[in-house]
């Protein structure tokens, strides 16, 4: 009988690899604008490629863990994701380069679902919450990536070599982890192609996970313009901002666990949405390197636990198995990740920039409030503590 330790291990490490490949191909996205002159609305519209398959993926992922199991589709999945990497890379024309990123966005999804029920799996075996930790690897990852990123661009390695040695660091991890993967029970036959109604908790809990992801995007595509636009910091610190973000997210995700056993998943949700209100109201009202600095800290602080959270509470619906509603959730979501940055951009435009995220820190507080009225919809009966560790 494999270990829970054992079986933690290597489930986190798939998530540190396919942050790894993630943020390794965000790395080298200005070598792909150069190499094929692209103008910022053309990297823009092909940018939207990668997303688009994402959606693609998603309900076609669900169904797939759920008739399959999640052991078969992250396999398969992993070693999918890993090869297609270099692919990017050695795209040789924009109309071959499309596909290819379609087909990693799809990937890239395919693992997030299946990498999650997994984990859904062993944090019941467990008897304790683990889900945000396994996120804080995937953030951690993102550090990883940009940092060996520098590195192949300093050495002056293409963007199709950067890849293929993530590509052997990736296949390295899948070989030494794949072990530690369990096979999961039989599914029932109930699964269909996903894309149903959600329930009440489904739906709540969607909306909550929309507003986290499109507060995440924001931060993710705005941060930097924000500090020199806004706060007109020196061009040395205009990633300082960012870098806070990221910084407490990720340290955020690995302490979500303890902090929600002890307060409850709930009401460590309703906290992060005062939190990221807080935090861009702070760098709207007082947009100073410091300040701005601090309230940075805080949005990433409070962004770090809607996702993993959202994703354990959608797991224990009584009406769909786990890979279902993780992929009604995920599907519903990430379209916040995909509006936010284009709305802040449009808002901007009609107003300024301080506008847009004032908006942004009122989404915040939508949280806050889906999280606190008729809370008997996130009541769902607690799976028993196994009495014996394997």
């Amino acid at each position: 009988m494999i270990s829970y330790s054992k079986r933690r291990v290597a489930l986190g490490a798939f998530f540190f690899f396919v942050g790894l490949c993630f943020a390794s191909w965000a790395a080298r996205i200005p070598d792909i604008q150069a190499r094929f002159d692209l103008s910022e609305g053309q990297l823009g519209t092909l940018l939207l490629f990668l997303p688009l398959g994402s959606v693609i993926g998603l309900p076609i992922a669900g169904w797939a863990v759920h008739q399959f199991g999640s052991r078969k589709v992250i396999m398969i999945g992993a070693v999918a994701y890993a090869l297609t990497l270099p692919l990017i890379g050695l795209a040789p024309a924009i109309w071959l380069l499309v596909p290819v990123l379609i087909l990693y966005g799809m990937l890239g999804n395919t693992m997030n679902i299946s990498l999650n029920t997994q984990a859904l799996n062993l944090e019941d075996q467990m008897g304790k919450n683990i889900l945000a930790s396994f996120h804080g690897l995937w953030s951690m990852a993102g550090f990883t990536g940009a940092g060996i990123g520098a590195l192949m661009i300093y050495l002056g390695l293409s963007p199709a070599q950067h890849y293929g040695v993530v590509m052997l660091i990736s296949l390295t991890i899948i070989l030494v982890a794949q072990r530690f993967i369990i096979k999961e029970k039989a599914a029932s036959a109930d699964g269909g192609l996903v894309l149903k109604k959600p329930d009440a908790l489904l739906l709540r809990i969607s909306l909550i996970a929309f507003l986290g992801m499109m507060c995440e995007g924001c931060m993710f595509d705005w941060s930097g313009v924000y500090f020199k636009k806004v706060v007109n910091a020196d061009p040395s610190l205009i990633a300082l901002g960012y870098v806070a973000f990221m910084g407490t997210m990720a340290t955020g995700r690995f302490i979500t666990d303890k902090i929600a056993a002890r307060f409850t998943k709930v009401a460590v949700i309703q906290v992060s949405g005062v939190l990221i209100f807080v935090g861009l109201a702070l760098a709207v009202v007082f947009p100073t390197v410091t300040v701005a600095t601090v309230g940075f800290l805080l949005v990433g602080l409070g962004v770090a636990s809607i996702i993993p959270l959202s994703y354990s509470i959608a797991g224990r619906s009584k009406l769909y198995a786990p890979s279902v509603a993780l992929a009604l959730v995920s599907t519903i979501s990430f379209f916040g990740f995909l509006l936010g940055p284009p709305l802040i951009g449009f808002i901007a435009d009609l107003f300024n920039l301080k506008t847009s995220f004032a908006m942004v820190a009122v989404a915040a507080l939508g949280i806050t409030l889906l999280s606190s009225f008729r809370k008997a919809v996130f009541l769902i009966p607690q799976k028993v503590k196994p009495s014996s560790v394997s």
